[in-house]
């Protein structure tokens, strides 16, 4: 019994907090915002230094939650494979190649070598997982209560952003292809995810904040178009943006319903279609939109990105002063 005792306080200092892959989310809000401050500070000579600023905030984030996922897998490789098997969560693992790839594109304007390797390296993690992830799922049996918008991160998400860093690389025929890959999943899935929606019960009140990711697909997507195309916008990025301020206006609407569930890092789910919405938008502009509606939506859609992850962000921050944003550490194996 002594040495028992003994032996707790010497194991306890090995614990380190479980990261749950979904915190990759917090990544990709920060670094899509970082990119809407960009695509402004070209469109309207702001500062370039919130900009910059949120780009290495967005990679130090991720250095951290990268750090701690892969240690989960060291100390507590149970609880990684029984989220890397669930239903909902095992989605969330293919944001860790996600996450990369908005690293190069934070680092692309200060080293080109360093964007490159870190691209690869996302984009090769996405694809796999996106294969191997979507391959279970063609296999069926899935409660149809589990399906949610996460089904649109492994080959939607995976496939815009690659798509995005290709196109800020130079590589515009892999991007082609990367968009294509994700435009046609994000077609397939959405009338899988919608009529689940419809027709079964009401999603449980945890799972209401993945909505947010459904302003993701059309958002993003509008943000991969203009990065593997040049000339003056068409309608195809037109409509795509038509659908995503649907979307975010679906998504006010049900925002009640949706806060249910008390504030937690779920809600990150919000804030890369939020952000990207506003990048596309001001980019819009830049080809050519110069007049009529597109200023006046960029500019709106720029400061409801801002407001929306300023909020997220202080609750963040709060529910992490308080012990109250990770869950409880994983013991290390003896």
């Amino acid at each position: 019994m002594t040495t028992q005792a003994a032996g707790n306080p010497a194991q306890s200092r090995f614990r380190v907090p479980s990261m749950p892959a979904s915190f990759f989310g917090i990544v990709l809000g920060l670094a899509g915002l970082a990119n809407s401050w960009r695509t402004a500070t070209a469109a309207w000579d702001l500062s370039p230094v919130p900009g910059e600023a949120l780009s290495f905030l967005a990679a130090a984030v991720w250095l951290i939650i990268t750090v701690l996922y892969a240690l989960k897998w060291i100390v507590a490789r149970n609880e990684a494979l029984a989220e890397l098997e669930h239903s909902v969560q095992c989605c969330f693992v293919g944001l860790a190649g996600v996450a990369t790839m908005l690293v190069a594109l934070a680092l692309l304007p200060y080293s080109r070598l360093a964007g490159e390797i870190f691209f690869v390296a996302g984009a090769l993690f996405t694809f796999g997982f996106g294969v191997w992830r979507t391959g279970r799922l063609w296999q069926g049996g899935r409660d149809p209560a589990s399906t949610t918008p996460v089904l649109y991160l492994p080959t939607v998400a995976g496939s815009f952003v690659t798509a995005i860093v290709a196109g800020a690389l130079g590589y515009s025929d892999i991007g082609q292809l990367a968009f294509g890959a994700g435009f046609f999943s994000w077609l397939a899935l959405d009338s899988v995810i919608l009529h689940r929606l419809f027709t079964a019960p009401s999603m449980a009140e945890q799972l209401r904040p993945t909505l947010g990711i459904q302003l993701a697909p059309p958002a993003v997507g509008s943000v991969a178009y203009l990065s593997v195309t040049t000339g003056a916008p068409d309608m195809l990025v037109h409509a795509m943006l038509g659908y995503a301020i649907l979307e975010a206006a679906l998504l006010l609407r049900l925002l009640p319903w949706i806060m249910k569930q008390h504030f937690a890092g779920s809600y990150w789910a919000f804030t890369f279609g939020v952000t990207a919405l506003a990048t596309a938008a001001i980019r819009v502009t830049l080809r050519g939109d110069a007049d009529g509606i597109f200023p006046v939506l960029a500019a709106g859609l720029f400061i409801l990105a801002n407001v929306a992850v300023g909020l997220i962000a202080i609750g963040t921050i709060w529910l992490l002063a308080k012990g109250k944003l990770l869950p409880p550490p994983a013991p290390r194996p003896a």
